[in-house]
């Protein structure tokens, strides 16, 4: 019998082996009861094994939400990673560089004060990146980057930035936004949207920002009532275009201006 059981074991498939392999180690502390579990139930077992096989997940849920936790703090650890500090290349080469470094780290784009976008070329950073410490950083396009509040700095250090691209950066929040004003002397072009942790109180710190010329709001999930939080904005920035949605969007109409239902209305004579 014990050969037979041997027997089966090596025809079963690579992968099927393999993918076990795969999964025990995501059980902390109870690997052998997989290993058990998987000599035990046979993938044409009865009906009475089936039950089995779910009374074991029912028991072990736990670990299901363990691993969720841990996948959880996993993602958080990488996105802390992601933003952490240049403090090397900072004191080495200067803020212009530090900052350069950060945004093409992740992906983004930079451009320094009279030369052309810098992107990332899947080679490393470019050696001419490490000869511009003395020029400034005029615009970056930072969209769809994992930047958080603690990776903001690199960018708060760009004194001469004019032009800042923060579209569909899903870790930008309120708190972000309040951080913003140490960048109103040189701002000039601000982008937000689709950013889905920005709300009505994070615009509100936009405040500051007067020599703003163009800000874009559009498609800002967390924004209870685009079009009048639209009217706030322009009213809080009069000299800046303010792009976002259409002005009546979430307005309510009133009594006078609610649409009439033809059908139902009566015929003039």
């Amino acid at each position: 019998m014990g050969k037979q059981r041997v027997r089966s074991e090596k025809a079963r498939p690579a992968n099927q082996r393999e993918s076990l392999r795969l999964v025990a180690p995501v059980w902390n502390g109870g690997t052998s009861g997989i290993r058990g579990l998987s000599r035990a139930v046979d993938p044409e077992g009865s009906q009475r094994k089936g039950r089995a096989l779910l009374q074991f997940l029912a028991d072990r849920f736990y670990d299901v939400e363990a691993v969720r936790g841990y996948l959880l703090q996993k993602q958080v650890l990488k996105v802390l990673q992601k933003n952490r500090s240049f403090t090397y290349i900072k004191e080495r080469y200067g803020p212009y560089v530090a900052g350069a470094s950060f945004i093409l780290k992740q992906g983004g784009a930079v451009k320094f004060q009279d030369k052309e976008w810098m992107r990332p070329n899947g080679r490393g950073l470019s050696g001419e990146l490490w000869k511009l410490r003395e020029v400034p950083v005029e615009a970056v396009d930072a969209s769809g980057c994992a930047i958080n509040y603690q990776g903001l700095d690199h960018l708060l250090a760009l004194r001469e930035l004019q032009s800042l691209s923060l579209r569909c950066c899903p870790h930008v929040d309120d708190w972000c936004l309040g951080r913003l004003h140490q960048l109103a002397d040189s701002l000039r072009e601000l982008s937000l949207a689709g950013c889905p942790r920005i709300s009505e109180r994070g615009l509100a710190c936009l405040h500051h920002l007067q020599n703003l010329c163009r800000l874009d709001i559009s498609d800002l999930p967390a924004v209870s009532n685009p079009g009048l939080t639209q009217i706030l904005v322009e009213e809080m920035l009069p000299d800046c275009e303010v792009l976002g949605a259409d002005w009546a969007q979430g307005l309510k109409l009133g009594p006078e201006e609610q649409p009439r239902d033809t059908a139902s209305s009566p015929i003039p004579a």
